[in-house]
C-alpha cells in the first residue's frame, strides 16, 4: 500500500489552523496571525508508490498530527525515547479498538534501545505522563514483557470533525508505512524472506532515538525535492542555520542539534548542500533529505552549484520574498507545508553558516537587473512597516536618532534628504541632530530632539555600582543602556527589590545576584535574544525581574526551586492532583449519565471542572482573608509587645537611676552588686547555722539553737576573711594598688559569696551523715535490707553476693532518703521559729478612745495661741 493509496477520495473538512508568525516580535508587540487551510479529512487519492513519496497534504496532515503528539503537555521534559515511543505506538494503533499490542522488546527495537532500558526507563515515563495508558503482561521472570497500550490523545480525537488527531484507517496505515521506511527494524520471517531495515534501522544505543526522531521530522518537513525549508531568524553563527532548524524541530540547544545533524550525515541520511553566488562565492545553503528526493524520482546532484537566481527562488523561502535571515519562517498561502517551532536557539548575531564571512543581510533590489521585484510586504529590514502603532512608518525615521528605550517616538517623514540610506549613498547631516547638537545635559548625559517633542535625558551606558546589581543585571547590559535616567532609576529598584526577596528565600543570601541573573537569561532565550525586544524598560519590569510561580510555593519559579534549582514537588503535586480530580470527575459523569455522547461528555466534563475551580478559588480567597486577618493580628499584638516593652525599658532605666539603698551607690538600681553578695551572704550563713543546728542540738531549745547559729556565723565569717586575705596575698601588688576601692568592695563580696556557697554545702552534708546515723534511719535501713532479701529472686541464696549487694544498695537509698526528710522537717521546724509572730493590730473598740483623747492640730494651735 502506498502513501497515496492510503487515503481517502474527497475532502470532506478542513482544520483551520492559526499560523502564528510571532516569531521574533518583541513582547507586547503585535504578531501577524492568519488562516490556513489544513486538509483534516481523507486526503485525496494517489498511486501506489514509495514509502516516502508523500504529497503536500499527505504531508501537512501526518505532519500535524505528529506535531501535536509531541507538543502534548503529558511529554514535556520528556526523553527522546519516550516522545518516539509515543509516534511509534500512534503509528500501530488500530483505528477500531485504539489498543496496540507490542512486547517490550519490540518497542526497544523500534527506538533503538534495549528491552532493560525500555522496561525501566521509557515505560514508567509513559505510564506518568497521562498519554498513553499501558498495561503490562508479566514474562517469565516477573518483567513488563506484554504490553497493552493506548495513546489517549488518539482515541479522545476520534470522531471529532477536523481534530488534527482524527486519523482515519488510511492515514493510520500509512503513518505505518512511513515510520517503517524511515526506522524500522527490519524482521527475518520463516519462510526465508527478509524484510530489510529502513534507513536508520540499524542505528543503535545512545542518541539512537534522537537521530531516529530527527530523521522522521525532517521527512515530513522534506518537499518533493528532499529540500527542508530551514528557520529563519537569529541563529548561532558557530552553528549554522541547518543544525537549528534540527535544534529547533527537536526542541533543544544548536550545539545538541549541530551534533545530531553530524551523525545523520555521517549516514549520508541528510546533506547540506552549499550554493554559490555569481562570482563563484559561497553563499547559502541547503539541507536536502536524499531519501525522499529518490523516492519521487528527483536526485540532488543538479543542486549543488546554482547560481543567485535559483538562490531566491521560492523553494528557499517564500514566493516572491528575498530570503532573509532575521524574519521567521511564514507559511506561504498557496501551500500546507509544516513549519518548524520557534524554539529560541541562540542570541548571537545571524549568518549562513560558520565558514561565509559576511552575515546575511536583507537582499536588497540589484542596482542594475533585479531578479525578484522589490517587495514591500514581507515586513523586513529596509522597508516600511504600515498600520503598526509600535514601529516607525518609514525605513529611515530612526536613522541618525540617539536610542531612549521607549520614549523614541517616530515621525512620519524621514529627517535625512537628498540621500537614500538604502542604497549605500552617504546621507548628509540630519536637521534634528543639528538642533540636538548644540544642548548639552551635563557630564556623562545629553539631551536628545526626538519627533519634534520634548527632550529627554539619556541614560547611563554602566550598570549600577553595587556589586549586586551589576551581577543581575549583566545579562541585560546591552537593554540597560536603551533606557533613560528615569527608566534606569526605576529598574534598579526592582531589581533591588527582587534582591531582597531572593534573599529571604535562598538558603545562602549571596546567590541572589547570580539567580536573578540566571532568571534574565532565561527569559531572554524565550524571547529569543535582546535584539527582538522593542520596549526594554516594559520587558525587564514586567517579564524579567518578575517571578512566576507555577504553584504556591514562594520558592516557586516558572516551576523550578529556587533555592536548589530541581523541580518543585509542589508543582508536581497540584499537576497530579488536578488529573485525579479529572479522572475523578469523568468517573462521575460514566456513572451517573450512561451511554452520553462523547461531545456531551466532554462538555459535562469541562462543566463539572469550572464548578470545581470555582470552587476551589472561593476557598482560596477565603483563605487568603483568614491569612490576612491572622496577619493583622500578629501585627497588633507584636505592636502591642512593642509597645509593652518601651515601657519596660524606660522603667528599668528609671529603675537604674537609683542610688543603692544600703552604700549610697549612684546609678545601682537601688541595690549595688557588693550590697546584693552582701545580702546573698547573710542568708547563706543564717541557712548554714540552721543545719548545723539540726543534729548537733535539740531543735526545739531556741536558746541553744541561737548558739549554734552565732558559732556558726563567727566561724563562715572567720573563714570569708581568711579566704580574702590569702587572694591579696596572691595578688599583684602593683594590680591592687591599680584597682579602685569601689572595684576592691566588689571582688571581696564575691569572693564571700563563694566562700559561704561552699560551706553551706559542706554543713548540709555533715547533717544528712548525723541524721543518717539517728535511730529512725537504721530502722528504715534494716527494713528495706530484710524486703530486698525477701523478695523471690533472692530467697534462693540470700546470702550470694547478688543478694547482698542488692540488698545493701536498698539500704542505704532507704537511709540517705530518711536523712533528707529529717533535714527537711527539722530545717522547716527552726525556719517557723525563728520567724517572727506577727503582731495583730488591737480591735477598734480599744483603739477609739485612744484615739479620741489626742487633740487635733487645731486645737493644739489654739491652746498656744
Amino acid at each position: 500500500m502506498s502513501a497515496g493509496a492510503a487515503t481517502a477520495a474527497t475532502v470532506d473538512h478542513d482544520f483551520w489552523d492559526v499560523v502564528d508568525n510571532s516569531v521574533g516580535v518583541p513582547p507586547g508587540g503585535s504578531s501577524r496571525r492568519r488562516l490556513r487551510s489544513v486538509p483534516a479529512g481523507p486526503v485525496p487519492e494517489r498511486a501506489a508508490g514509495h514509502p516516502l513519496s508523500l504529497g503536500s497534504d499527505a504531508r501537512a496532515r501526518l505532519g500535524g498530527a505528529v506535531r501535536m503528539l509531541l507538543d502534548t503537555a503529558g511529554l514535556a521534559g520528556a526523553s527522546d525515547a519516550v516522545r518516539l515511543a509515543v509516534l511509534v505506538l500512534a503509528s500501530r494503533t488500530p483505528s477500531e479498538t485504539g489498543v496496540v499490542e507490542i512486547r517490550t522488546s519490540e518497542l526497544g527495537r523500534w527506538i533503538g534501545a534495549s528491552a532493560s532500558y525500555t522496561a525501566s526507563d521509557v515505560l514508567p515515563v509513559l505510564r506518568r505522563s497521562g498519554v498513553v495508558c499501558v498495561e503490562t503482561a508479566p514474562g517469565e521472570y516477573g518483567q513488563d514483557d506484554g504490553l497493552e497500550c493506548r495513546v489517549l490523545p488518539l482515541w479522545a480525537a476520534q470522531d471529532v470533525v477536523g481534530h488534527p488527531l482524527n486519523l482515519s484507517k488510511k492515514e493510520y496505515a500509512t503513518l505505518w508505512r512511513l515510520l517503517e521506511a524511515v526506522m524500522g527494524p527490519g524482521w527475518k520471517h520463516r519462510d526465508g524472506r527478509v524484510t530489510p531495515a529502513g534507513l536508520i534501522g540499524t542505528r543503535t544505543g545512545r542518541g539512537a532515538a534522537t537521530d531516529r526522531l530527527a530523521l522522521l521530522l525532517l521527512v515530513l518537513e522534506a518537499r518533493e525535492t528532499g529540500r527542508v525549508r530551514q528557520c529563519g531568524g537569529s541563529v548561532d553563527t558557530k552553528r549554522g542555520r541547518a543544525a537549528a532548524t534540527v535544534a529547533r524541530l527537536l526542541g533543544c540547544t544548536a550545539s545538541a542539534g549541530e551534533r545530531v545533524l553530524e551523525r545523520l550525515e555521517d549516514r549520508e541520511l541528510v546533506l547540506r548542500v552549499r550554493l554559490k553566488t555569481g562570482s563563484g562565492m559561497a553563499n547559502r545553503s541547503r539541507l536536502m533529505v536524499p531519501a525522499v528526493a529518490a523516492a519521487h524520482g528527483r536526485t540532488v546532484a543538479d543542486d549543488v552549484q546554482e547560481d543567485r537566481a535559483e538562490v531566491l527562488e521560492p523553494g528557499f523561502s517564500e514566493p516572491g520574498v528575498p530570503d532573509v535571515a532575521a524574519r521567521p519562517i511564514e507559511t506561504p498561502e498557496a501551500e500546507t507545508d509544516s513549519q518548524v517551532s520557534g524554539v529560541p536557539v541562540a542570541d548571537e548575531d545571524e549568518a549562513a553558516e560558520p565558514d561565509v564571512a559576511v552575515a546575511l543581510h536583507t537582499d536588497h533590489s540589484h542596482p542594475v537587473t533585479p531578479v525578484v521585484p522589490p517587495q514591500l510586504s514581507g515586513r523586513f529590514s529596509g522597508e516600511g512597516r504600515e498600520a503598526e502603532g509600535r514601529r516607525p512608518g518609514r525605513a529611515c525615521v530612526r536613522e541618525g536618532h540617539a536610542v531612549d528605550g521607549e520614549s523614541a517616538v517616530a515621525g512620519s517623514g524621514c529627517p535625512v534628504a537628498g540621500a537614500d540610506p538604502l542604497r549605500g549613498e552617504k546621507p548628509n547631516e540630519s536637521s534634528v541632530n543639528e538642533q540636538a547638537g548644540g544642548v548639552a545635559a551635563g557630564a556623562g548625559a545629553r539631551l536628545t530632539v526626538v519627533g519634534g517633542r520634548k527632550t529627554q535625558q539619556q541614560g547611563r551606558t554602566d550598570l549600577p555600582v553595587d556589586l549586586g546589581l551589576r551581577v543581575a543585571l549583566a545579562p541585560v547590559s546591552w537593554l540597560w543602556t536603551k533606557l533613560n535616567r528615569w527608566q534606569q532609576d526605576r529598574v534598579g529598584k526592582a531589581a533591588k527589590a527582587e534582591l531582597a526577596q531572593l534573599r529571604q528565600v535562598l538558603e545562602q543570601s549571596a546567590q541572589a545576584p547570580s539567580v536573578l541573573a540566571a532568571r534574565l537569561t532565561s527569559r531572554l532565550e524565550e524571547t529569543g535574544g535582546e535584539a527582538l525586544i522593542a520596549r526594554p524598560y516594559g520587558w525587564i519590569t514586567h517579564r524579567g525581574l518578575v517571578r512566576r510561580p507555577s504553584c504556591s510555593d514562594v520558592r516557586c519559579d516558572d516551576g523550578l526551586r529556587l533555592d536548589t534549582g530541581a523541580d518543585c514537588d509542589n508543582c508536581a503535586t497540584v499537576l497530579h492532583w488536578r488529573r485525579a480530580w479529572r479522572v475523578r470527575i469523568a468517573a462521575e459523569v460514566d456513572r451517573e449519565l450512561p451511554g452520553l455522547a462523547t461531545d456531551a461528555r466532554y462538555r459535562e466534563i469541562e462543566a463539572r471542572m469550572r464548578r470545581q475551580a470555582e470552587a476551589e478559588a472561593a476557598v482560596l480567597v477565603a483563605r487568603q482573608a483568614e491569612a490576612r486577618e491572622r496577619a493583622e493580628r500578629r501585627a497588633a499584638f507584636r505592636a502591642e509587645a512593642e509597645a509593652q516593652a518601651a515601657v519596660e525599658r524606660e522603667r528599668a532605666a528609671v529603675r537604674q537611676a537609683v542610688a543603692c539603698g544600703d552604700c549610697g551607690r549612684e546609678r545601682s538600681a537601688g541595690l549595688c552588686g557588693a550590697c546584693g553578695h552582701r545580702r546573698q551572704v547573710e542568708v547563706l550563713i543564717g541557712e548554714a547555722g540552721l543545719l548545723a543546728a539540726t543534729w548537733s542540738t535539740d531543735p526545739t531549745d531556741q536558746v541553744a539553737v541561737a548558739a549554734v547559729v552565732a558559732e556558726v556565723r563567727t566561724a563562715i565569717k572567720d573563714t570569708i576573711a581568711a579566704e580574702w586575705a590569702q587572694v591579696q596575698e596572691l595578688a599583684d601588688p602593683a594590680a591592687l594598688e591599680a584597682t579602685s576601692p569601689q572595684d576592691l568592695e566588689d571582688a571581696a563580696a564575691h569572693d564571700a559569696l563563694l566562700t559561704a556557697g561552699n560551706l553551706v554545702a559542706e554543713y548540709r552534708h555533715e547533717a544528712l551523715v548525723m541524721l543518717g546515723r539517728s535511730q529512725e534511719a537504721q530502722a528504715k535501713a534494716r527494713k528495706a535490707y530484710a524486703t530486698e532479701l525477701a523478695k523471690p529472686w533472692h530467697r534462693a541464696m540470700p546470702d550470694s553476693d547478688d543478694a547482698q549487694r542488692a540488698a545493701t544498695e536498698a539500704a542505704a537509698q532507704a537511709q540517705n532518703r530518711t536523712a533528707e526528710h529529717l533535714l527537711a522537717v527539722w530545717l522547716e521546724q527552726l525556719r517557723t521559729q525563728a520567724r517572727p509572730e506577727p503582731v495583730r493590730p488591737a480591735p477598734w473598740t480599744q483603739r477609739l478612745p485612744e484615739l479620741a483623747d489626742r487633740p487635733l492640730d487645731g486645737e493644739a494651735l489654739e491652746v498656744t495661741a
